[in-house]
């Protein structure tokens, strides 16, 4: 932002205007007041558009259809004027940090964020693809995070600048590289579906911090996009089967924003969707637009000057100028524990008494469910391999393998009916298939059943769906539970053992509490915890050359493992793994505790830190061999 040159009209149409806020490839951002006193931010086009024969109409058409979007989750076009000597258009302003500030300041949001988040865009899109527009642009900076929901802007004006402008000729890139859709990257024409790709790859900078795409050149960013699959691994499962099928190269083959609704499903009410740090910043931001509006003493144009620095974000040509804060005055830092923390106890949780409920699945030994059983199609099953708590594989007499686990919802399967009164969901290709039912109480958990290598996908299916099925009355009718030495970790709840005052006293206050899967509890703080329960190789120290750092610890008289990997602002992450019981000399239950933090100097340090001190007092609270 800066004060307007000296000479400069001070008038835009019917618009006062006391700023230059931002200039980009099409066009500056002034922020102006209304007749009746509201802020807004105008965008004057580049006067080289202006020259264009056809870009005038464009624009008046885009202008003219862009006010007919008026949804909750965008920033509505208020006024324009595309006969002006440099056309102008003018939005509603909208207070509160773009979704790139928001990242960069506090690092990846957390899960139920990127929910909220997700949501809102799917509405707004679905308000702007109704209207007749493409958006063509959008991207983080072009989403804003207010104190109610995300807001979308600037739809409307990158088709009014395609066409035949001349600037366009010369080889102008409208979009943003990393978040362009493959058609948009190779210049063919778009749809609504072009958005749907975009809104997939924002998603994913939302959730892990970094572009799917980005490569070390824009023609290596535009290659990925057109050419490369994304590694969506980090994401929650929840989250991964919206992205992904955004993000198929093939148009047809992406999913309309109602879809991505329904597969939402209901979003919690939150007196605010978004984590502490975002908070603070769009508070701290608004008090200091209250103050600069009832100064003590300031001239009129003193007045208006500090309502501009206090812009929150505005529009600019196609990025967002946000104001930041004072170095000297970031987001609150956690609090260090105190000498005598407060007394609290594990979370006290209700049995879940459905068989297929968390409680009792994780006493279920799947390697007993189906031991001996004839699976129609199959044959005989005998127990290949079940290591893992949640994971059994079975083979037949024909040396076929299936599978039957405890997982993550199946990606881009279908609705198939009901299985045992259970929703079902199938997936298939050539000779494989993958059916599931939902686990009750653990949102995207399910029971699922896998086969390969048969002749076609339908004698695949009809074999999982007999094997789950199978499993399904079995489980229900019970006498199948696991061995429980004393000291395991197979029947806990990871999420009940440290109580929610411990858990806000060593990582910050606590967003949402998810438990992930049987043996897996996330913490959404500034930052995130994940605490994973698992059965399989004992740990050893990290060789991986990624790692910024390796260490071996003594927490208590426990050797723990550590491995510490430092990406800047962008995420930093400290995991601790250590042998909790031994099994065999090949397999133990194991313990790992992962810390992700972001936004923050030495992020790496501040990880590992938070890390140890939760694993401090998550030790005592685990059970004794």
């Amino acid at each position: 932002m800066k004060p307007l040159n000296t000479g400069e009209p001070t008038g835009v149409g019917r618009y006062r205007v006391f700023a230059t806020l931002g200039e980009g490839g099409m066009g500056r951002v002034l922020l102006g007041i209304s007749s009746d006193g509201r802020l807004v931010a105008i965008k004057q086009v580049h006067p080289g558009f202006a020259h264009d024969p056809g870009f005038r109409e464009r624009f008046r058409r885009e202008v003219d259809t862009s006010r007919l979007v008026s949804g909750a989750y965008t920033a509505p076009v208020m006024d324009a004027d595309p006969n002006a000597p440099t056309p102008w258009l003018a939005s509603v302003f909208v207070p509160g940090p773009s979704l790139s500030e928001a990242v960069a300041a506090g690092g990846p949001l957390p899960p139920i964020a990127v929910r909220h988040l997700a949501a809102g865009l799917a509405l707004a899109l679905g308000d702007i693809h109704r209207a007749g527009l493409i958006h063509r642009d959008l991207k983080p900076s072009n989403v804003i995070l207010t104190g109610d929901g995300p807001r979308v802007i600037d739809f409307g004006i990158a088709r009014a600048v395609e066409g035949d402008s001349e600037l366009t000729h010369t080889g102008a890139v409208i979009g943003s590289p990393g978040f362009m859709s493959p058609e948009q990257a190779e210049g063919k024409p778009l749809t609504p579906a072009s958005d749907m790709f975009s809104f997939g790859a924002l998603l994913v900078m939302a959730a892990t911090g970094s572009n799917p795409f980005t490569g070390t050149s824009t023609p290596h960013t535009l290659y990925n996009v057109v050419h490369v699959q994304p590694d969506l691994r980090p994401l929650a499962p929840e989250l991964r089967q919206i992205a992904e099928p955004c993000l198929a190269k093939n148009p047809a083959d992406r999913p309309p924003p109602a879809w991505v609704l329904e597969r939402l499903g209901p979003i919690p009410p939150m007196t605010s969707p978004w984590p502490p740090v975002v908070r603070h910043l769009i508070d701290k931001q608004q008090a200091e637009v209250g103050r600069l509006l009832n100064p003590p003493k300031r001239s009129r144009r003193g007045l208006y000057a500090g309502i501009a620095a206090a812009a929150v974000v505005l529009l600019a040509g196609g990025t967002i100028t946000a104001v930041s804060l004072s170095k000297d005055d970031p987001p609150p830092a956690v609090a260090a524990p105190s000498a005598s923390p407060p007394p609290d106890e594990p979370i006290a949780t209700p049995v879940n008494p459905d068989p297929l409920g968390p409680d009792n699945l994780r006493k279920v030994d799947l390697c007993k469910v189906l031991e001996g059983r004839d699976v129609p199609g199959f044959g005989k099953l005998s127990t290949k391999n079940g290591t893992q708590f949640d994971w059994c594989t079975y083979s037949s007499s024909a040396g076929k393998w299936l599978d039957l686990r405890i997982a993550g919802d199946l990606f881009q399967a279908e609705a198939g009916g009901e299985l045992e009164g259970l929703p079902l969901a199938v997936k298939g290709a050539g000779g494989s298939c993958e059916v599931a039912v939902p686990v009750t109480g653990l949102l995207h958990t399910t029971l699922t059943a896998h086969v390969g290598s048969l002749s076609t996908k339908d004698e695949a299916c009809s074999v999982v769906k007999a094997a789950l099925a199978d499993a399904v009355k079995r489980i229900r009718a019970g006498g199948h539970d696991r061995a429980l030495p004393a000291g395991t970790l197979a029947p806990l709840d990871p999420c009940a053992l440290v109580g929610p005052a411990t858990v806000d006293r060593l990582i910050g206050p606590v967003v949402e509490t998810i438990r992930e899967h049987l043996h897996e509890c996330r913490y959404d703080a500034t930052g995130s915890v994940r605490l994973s329960f698992g059965r399989g190789a004992p740990p050893t120290e990290a060789t991986y050359s990624s790692y910024a750092a390796t260490a071996t610890l003594d927490l208590g008289g426990t050797k723990v493992y550590l491995a510490r990997s430092d990406d800047g602002p962008a995420r930093s992450t400290c995991s601790l793994i250590w042998l909790h019981l031994p099994v065999s000399d090949q397999v133990g239950e194991n313990v790992e505790l992962t810390v992700g933090t972001s936004g923050a100097e030495k992020n790496a340090e501040l990880a590992c830190e938070k890390a140890k001190n939760f694993a401090g007092a998550l030790l005592p609270r685990l059970p004794r061999s």
